[in-house]
């Protein structure tokens, strides 16, 4: 047991210390892995097991919440290949241009080992970014949703290229695929069945580790691919967002095998070092260049920033395509040592810029501005919400009993925000006053049109930082109006109430309707025009 009991321990150490700091635990994760090698401890099969399953989940739970349609619109493929083909390019010329100075590791590369590379360098990390978007809570939003549609893009890029290059697919491969898909109804109907106890779980481990991964390995694909397809599949069931978290926990514990992994697979030397390091000094040129790219597509500056943060790094996948290259004898084996550098290195670049997202886009708005091209695209756009007397933030469960409550209580006007196109839709289409805007876009708040009698905004969303960055936003372009807040831990309605919330209330004790009812209470304006007050 000490074999994994150690690499555990010492990396839940160093994940809490760089947590202190305000950098993403998988930064200590990494640590980890590079300081236990330097310790002699080996890697172990079981770590590495670990490490794959918490990919399978990963790429699992991306298939469940993925619409096939949103890889469909041309700012994703045409997007993806377009940043792709210019990645592979440049990191191509930077490497022949290593090698005509004479640096270590490139001189002897020829033009297909130059493309390789290039072409592996050009993929950005699907376990950082969900991670990334998980902590921020910009999972759903058109940022989150654009980064997680490229980077799929991409995994299906390699995945051609592993077809090509590695070892060959049998020929049951096909009816194999198209069996994993014709059979969905029977996985939808088996899903509906499960209940939500320890069955619903195990049934999510056997459709993403047994069919979709064990179907494709068997045949000679990657498993990867198998277990987002079968994710994919269920986009659409009614419990798919229920699955995916009840994965997340035990997707979030196997991916620190992940991290372990990488700094386990060895350390670097000086060689290995000095090129690992003139190839990170272009990560902003590959960041900026999503900015280039996406904006072409006329998104607003706030979500090509936030997209192309999010892809600043570089990725797991990568690291397989120099190991294939590597096993298909086309690469010299010192470059999987070079890449897994490099991929660990730009973890912990672009952890501190991820962290401080919000706070760098206000820094720099007006120079992102720069970048949109008009009129934006439709899907981007804010419109007149006309002139109601209380927002209500975030329209989940909670957010949408806040909402009926406070049409009960006859406010004067109420109106529902949330950054989900489909959740917008969903409420218009209930009868609801809804529109689709983020708390946290300050160009949401210069483009909207608010009444200014407004005197309560209550905010529902399930992420406790966005909560307080809105927190933040709402006291900047409405400083008088009362907050309402919902949050999960005692620990984060203290932080809320330190900012000032009026009303904030454990999410555990206090539905929608009680938050509302509290908040429709505190603010006597309000309370004093309610017909139907309770006493």
């Amino acid at each position: 047991m000490s074999d994994i009991a150690i690499p555990l321990t010492v990396a839940f150490a160093l994940g809490f210390a760089v947590q202190q700091i305000r950098l993403p635990p998988l930064v200590g994760y990494l640590a980890a892995g590079f300081i236990l090698h330097a310790f002699g401890f080996e890697p172990d099969p079981a770590i590495d097991t670990i490490a794959d399953l918490g990919v399978l989940l990963l790429l699992f739970g991306i298939g469940l919440k993925l619409k096939l349609s949103t890889l469909a619109r041309p700012v994703v493929w045409a997007g993806t290949s377009m940043h792709l083909l210019a990645s592979t390019v440049v990191f191509g010329l930077v490497l022949t241009g290593l090698g005509a100075l004479g640096a270590p590791l490139v001189g002897d590369l020829g033009i297909s080992e130059v493309a390789i590379i290039g072409f592996a360098l050009a993929f950005s990390s699907t376990v950082f970014a969900v991670k990334a978007l998980d902590q921020f809570g910009e999972g759903s939003s058109l940022a989150g949703s654009l980064a997680i549609a490229i980077l799929v893009m991409q995994d299906i890029f390699a995945v051609v290229f592993l077809v090509v290059v590695g070892s060959t697919p049998s020929w049951w491969a096909v009816p194999v695929v198209a069996g994993v898909i014709v059979a969905r109804p029977l996985y939808a109907w088996l899903l509906s069945k499960t209940g939500y106890e320890e069955l619903f779980l195990l049934f999510g481990l056997v459709l993403a580790i047994g069919i979709g991964a064990g179907s494709f390995d068997a045949v000679g694909l990657k498993a990867d691919l198998g277990a987002l397809i079968v994710g994919l599949t269920l986009a659409n069931h009614p419990k798919a967002k229920d699955l995916s978290a009840t994965l997340l926990g035990f997707k979030d514990i196997l991916l620190i095998g992940f991290f372990l992994s990488i700094g386990l697979g060895g350390l670097p030397d000086l060689s290995t070092l000095l090129v690992a390091g003139v190839i990170l000094l272009m990560l902003p040129v590959k960041t900026f260049g999503y900015m280039a790219v996406l904006s072409r597509f006329r998104l607003r500056a706030r979500t090509t920033w936030h997209a192309s943060i999010t892809l600043a790094n570089f990725s797991e996948f990568g690291l397989i395509v120099v190991a294939v290259g590597v096993d298909e004898g086309l690469l010299d084996p010192v470059w999987a040592v070079v890449m897994a550098v490099i991929v660990a290195a730009s973890f912990a670049i672009a952890a501190p810029p991820n962290t401080l997202r919000y706070d760098l886009y206000r820094r720099f708005h007006d120079h992102l501005l720069r970048y949109e091209r008009k009129p934006l695209h439709g899907d981007d756009a804010i419109i007149d919400p006309g002139d109601p007397k209380v927002l209500v933030f975030g329209l989940g469960r909670v957010g949408s009993g806040a909402y009926d409550e406070l049409e009960v209580h006859d406010v004067g006007g109420v109106l529902g925000v949330d950054r989900r196109a489909e959740v917008v839709e969903m409420h218009r289409q209930a009868g609801r006053n809804a529109i689709r805007g983020d708390a946290l876009d300050s160009d949401f708040w210069e483009r909207v049109t608010l009444h200014p009698d407004i005197e309560l905004a209550l905010l529902a969303m399930s992420d406790h930082r966005a909560n307080l960055e809105a927190v933040r936003r709402i006291r900047l372009y409405l400083p008088d109006i009362a907050i309402g807040a919902v949050a999960s831990h005692p620990d984060e309605v203290a932080a809320l109430e330190e900012l000032g919330v009026d009303v904030a209330r454990n999410l555990y004790e206090e539905a929608g309707q009680g938050l509302a009812d509290d908040a429709f209470n505190a603010i006597p304006g309000l309370a004093n025009h309610d017909p139907h007050r309770r006493t």
